[in-house]
């Protein structure tokens, strides 16, 4: 299955497979896996798998920068499906180096790649070493400049072990936003209160804004930044084509 031509042929059948059939294929091919959580598709996703099984493995990012709802929005979700949720810490060292030298707001002076290479990327590439397979909530719709031919099942080459292979499954890359509110809506999932407040894409607090009417849900975040730039380094297979 880990082959090129195999995974080609797996992500087309897939293609045409509804989220919760994608997610129960990883979870049952793949027993080191993982699903990483953050946002609305990431809830979604838990809230599907945990329909499929009461042994899942969850994680997210805590940079220590996050909104204070943020925080509270993890626990909510930890105690809502009781998960025992894995919060992934950068390294304080590294935290430390990178404030000492050019404080805490560094990357509206250049840009964000830094600051979440340390705080997010880091802290991902130690879990993901670890894995054989994950899980996440990207969309194609998500982003125009970086997310538009994400597919389905993918092999991960930026974070996988040397001589391993690192699979990667992104279930909701054929649904929009309103198929994944319709399901917030409809199956009563917990989702961050910010929201509501005109947050359509969350990550650390200095970095993401509220948007409005007509625009697209990525600019709100490192909105000082080329449109077509906005990851952070989680998914850098995106841009490094």
């Amino acid at each position: 299955m880990t082959n090129k031509i195999d995974l080609v042929d797996l992500d087309s059948k897939l293609q045409q497979e509804p989220p919760q059939a994608i997610l129960e294929q990883a979870l049952s091919q793949n027993q080191n896996i993982a699903l990483s959580f953050s946002g609305a598709e990431d809830v979604v996703l838990v809230d599907m798998a945990s329909k499929i099984s009461a042994d899942i493995q969850v994680f997210c990012l805590d940079t220590g920068r996050l909104h204070r709802e943020t925080y509270e929005y993890l626990e909510k979700v930890r105690q809502h499906y009781d998960l025992t949720l894995e919060i992934l810490f950068p390294e304080a060292e590294a935290v430390s180096k990178l404030v000492s030298e050019k404080g805490l707001f560094s990357f509206y002076n250049d840009n964000h790649q830094e600051c979440c290479g340390v705080r997010k990327v880091g802290p991902l590439r130690k879990k993901l070493l670890q894995l054989d397979a994950w899980v996440t909530g990207q969309r194609r719709d998500q982003s125009p400049g970086t997310r538009a031919a994400i597919p389905v099942v993918q092999l991960d080459r930026s974070f996988a072990r040397p001589g391993a292979t690192l699979l990667k499954y992104n279930p909701l890359a054929n649904w929009s936003s309103q198929q994944v509110w319709g399901y917030i809506r409809s199956h009563n999932v917990p989702y961050n209160p910010l929201h509501d407040r005109g947050f359509a894409s969350i990550g650390c607090a200095p970095c993401t804004k509220s948007i409005g009417p007509g625009q697209h849900e990525r600019e709100g975040r490192w909105w000082w930044e080329e449109a077509t730039k906005k990851e952070c380094g989680l998914h850098a297979t995106n841009i490094d084509k």
